[in-house]
């Protein structure tokens, strides 16, 4: 009688998980110093997911207060009044979405247009130090980008943009309805477009050089122009990657804080014209935190930022995802 082969899964045993069985393996065969390097590196990879069990942890324990209060109706309410005890989320909620949103319509054609000229386009000698300067921006605090923004970008704006279309369209268009204030949803909009469009533009160029040379060479030998083989090849296999980058800015804009808090106004309205004030979750804790005296009013900040958090961990996990999709798509 022949002996089972071992690869038979009732003597094989169960299976083990590739982390342990990597894990379990380096600490049998290797010695001293590796079982230690094995256990220093294990309880470095525990860190950063027993870390955001922390945070999570503590703001779901400070804002439990105000989840009882209030419940899921937090989110829904527009009332924001300390004196009487009335919280409601939706005004910062509508801020952070609009100006986030409108950052990422000025931004993405930009950062686009930008990635593929330096992909497709540019010489060399030229493109390293325009991606090097596009990076730079990156760098910048956002407290001075807020500096400019209150004395530059507001009052060119102001001047320029919000009045000249407030006297002509503000009275059937409500969206550029006036008074022109300078301080608006608009300047928290464009400020926020700026600062994302090196995270848009970079993540970008990276799934653009991901498509296979030999599309792109496919696409040429079979008459293509330069024009064609870009819009008919290289960008329809980098969308689902290019939504991830426009989705990582998102993310960026969501929690933005510094910069937007000193150009959007900071008034708890929901409103309809881009050129009225508003606020964010970012800048309500920002500017609200160190002056919380109640309980309640404590536990309902920090409920704004669970939920903020909540929103940027989403949106960047499907950032994440559209990215690898595009990567791995390459590889193959």
């Amino acid at each position: 009688m022949q002996p089972l082969p071992e690869s038979v899964g009732v003597l094989a045993g169960p299976p083990r998980s590739p982390i342990r069985e990597r894990v379990g393996s380096f600490w049998r065969h290797g010695n001293l110093s590796d079982r230690i390097y094995a256990a220093v590196l294990l309880a470095f990879g525990l860190t950063i997911p027993l870390l955001f069990g922390f945070i999570l942890y503590r703001l779901v324990t400070a804002a439990w207060l105000a989840i009882q209060a209030f419940g899921l109706g937090f989110l829904a309410s527009s009332e924001w009044n300390p004196v009487s005890g009335e919280f409601g989320a939706l005004p910062f909620i509508y801020g952070t979405v609009v100006s986030s949103l409108l950052a990422v319509l000025i931004a993405l054609p930009l950062a686009l247009g930008l990635a593929i000229f330096l992909t497709e386009l540019a010489p060399r000698w030229l493109a390293a130090p325009i991606a090097f300067g596009t990076e730079l921006l990156a760098a910048i605090p956002s407290v001075v980008y807020g500096l400019w923004g209150i004395f530059v970008l507001v009052p060119w704006l102001r001047s320029n943009i919000q009045e000249p279309l407030a006297d002509r369209l503000g009275d059937t268009i409500p969206l550029f309805a006036g008074p022109a204030y300078g301080v608006s949803m608009l300047a928290g909009g464009v400020i926020l477009s700026i600062m994302i469009i090196p995270f848009i533009s970079a993540v970008t160029r990276e799934v653009l050089a991901a498509v296979p040379p030999a599309q792109r060479e496919g696409a040429l030998a079979l008459g293509a122009t330069r024009w064609e083989m870009i819009w008919q090849v290289v960008l329809p296999f980098a969308v689902p990657g290019i939504l991830g980058a426009v989705i990582l800015g998102l993310g960026r804009a969501l929690g933005e804080t510094m910069a937007i808090t000193m150009v959007i106004g900071n008034r708890p309205d929901m409103p309809i014209s881009l050129f009225q004030p508003g606020y964010t979750m970012a800048s309500v804790l920002a500017n609200e935190f160190a002056e919380a005296t109640g309980d309640l009013y404590l536990a309902a900040l920090m409920n704004i930022g669970l939920v903020l958090l909540g929103i940027t961990i989403v949106v960047n996990a499907l950032a994440r995802l559209l990215v690898w999709r595009v990567a791995r798509r390459g590889r193959a």
